[in-house]
């Protein structure tokens, strides 16, 4: 297969993961539908700027440490769905059914940045992409590793603009027609904080799943054989 091939496979493959709703569209549509597009596009920022933290990491091998040391990817993993958990029920609390969303609800810009990005460090999907796919596509006989990552990431990036850009979009056109209705627009934001702590959860469940195969994956080697 050659390079060109090489990258749009790694392009479909990207775009398979990233369409699939998870804690980094979540908390993007979350940031959208409660601050508007401007906060939605803050919070886009922080999960490219934290996706490029993954290749990193991908490329320095610390997602191996983790893979090896199953107890540290189940700590990252819980940190993450609570992190997420608590953002949800911040905003269910906030939101008041008689009036507008609390002011509270719609944080500042940079603080949903720094908030995306510590999504998105904290998603476990993304580290499990980095060791299950990221490997594939890196190889020394084509030239220097920093170049072949530095290249994937800016197609990961592109990826998470094009896809989490359009989800802030629609949240944001959705909190515009709600705002005018503000009954609804505390249910919306109720269903939104709702939806956090949802993904939360299928996070902690999918991610103990994985751990599990990791688990086994570690631990089997070492298995005495079995007596016939």
């Amino acid at each position: 297969m050659n390079a060109a091939n090489n990258l749009w496979l790694y392009f479909l493959l990207v775009f398979g993961v990233i369409v699939l709703p998870g804690m980094d569209m979540a908390f993007v549509m979350g940031s959208s539908m409660v601050g508007g597009r401007r906060a939605g596009f803050a919070a886009v920022a922080g999960i490219v700027v934290g996706g490029f933290c993954h290749m990193a990491i991908g490329a320095t091998g610390l997602s191996v440490v983790l893979k090896l040391i199953p107890m540290a990817f189940a700590a990252m993993l819980l940190a993450g769905a609570v992190y997420l958990a608590w953002i949800g029920w911040s905003l269910i609390k906030v939101s008041k059914l008689d009036g507008p969303v609390a002011s509270n609800a719609s944080p500042k810009l940079g603080t949903s940045f720094v908030r995306a990005m510590a999504t998105c460090l904290l998603n476990p999907k993304a580290y499990l992409f980095m060791l299950a796919i990221f490997p594939q596509f890196v190889h020394a006989d084509r030239g220097p590793i920093w170049q072949q990552a530095a290249t994937l990431s800016v197609i990961t990036a592109f990826t998470q603009i094009a896809v989490y850009g359009a989800v802030a979009l629609l949240a944001a056109q959705a909190q515009v027609l709600l705002s005018s209705r503000p009954r609804a627009n505390a249910w919306a934001a109720k269903c939104v904080g709702g939806l956090l702590i949802a993904a939360a959860g299928l996070t902690l469940y999918g991610g103990a799943q994985s751990l599990d195969v990791c688990s086994g994956a570690v631990i089997a080697p070492h298995r005495p054989p079995m007596i016939q």
